[in-house]
């Protein structure tokens, strides 16, 4: 069964979706290729690097509202063995970030770039939206970081990467995560691990008398 996840890694949900399917994969018996499909919560531009919490206090103009949200998402994360630390994390337009996951995808990377990079965002303070930081982060997932930072220079995959974003709009996909199964079957924000096994399941069997 093949599983596209739609996810922007600037989102704990979409951090706590991947474990959640994770959890729900160890669990099932049928073979899975995971593709990982990007998605920007927001595309503006970020000129230069802004604390999470002062970005999104401007943007709700409360930022007690901001904490509690924040608060909330912590303490789901917890609840599944993740640790998230919104008082280091920096706001980042994350365009590049998604090239550097079609990257290492292709050089058999892409689960662990993905993990590496909201290792990153949510628990290091690091600059995702930084070629530098993102070179770096590929380095220590195994890519070669002189020949990432040189990817990331050229334009190589921009309009690819742009493509696929406005397909997913197209698609209908409008919050993440979403998962969507054997290309039909759309799984909408970060379930519990048992919900996504029985959709597994479920999936599989509907595929299997469609035959």
């Amino acid at each position: 069964m093949e599983i596209d996840i739609y996810a922007d890694v600037v989102c704990p949900w979409c951090y706590i979706g991947k474990s959640r399917l994770e959890q729900a994969l160890a669990r099932y018996d049928g073979d899975v290729t995971v593709r990982y499909r990007p998605f920007q919560l927001d595309p503006s531009p970020v000129p230069a690097p802004v604390p999470l919490v002062e970005a999104m206090a401007a943007k709700f103009g409360d930022a007690d509202r901001a904490r509690q949200m924040f608060a909330h998402v912590t303490e789901v994360a917890a609840g599944d063995g993740l640790r998230l630390d919104f008082d280091r994390a920096v706001a980042a337009n994350t365009f590049d970030a998604h090239r550097l996951i079609s990257y290492a995808t292709d050089q058999g990377r892409g689960s662990d770039m993905v993990d590496a990079l909201y290792r990153a965002y949510f628990t290091g303070g690091v600059d995702i939206g930084s070629r530098d930081a993102l070179a770096t982060l590929a380095g220590e997932v195994g890519l070669d970081a002189a020949d990432v930072r040189r990817f990331l220079d050229s334009d190589e995959r921009s309009a690819q990467l742009s493509a696929e974003l406005a397909a997913a709009r197209e698609l209908g996909v409008t919050s993440v995560p979403t998962f969507v199964l054997a290309g039909r079957y759309a799984v909408t924000g970060a379930q519990e691990a048992e919900t996504l096994l029985a959709a597994l399941a479920e999936v599989e069997q509907r595929e299997s008398a469609a035959r």
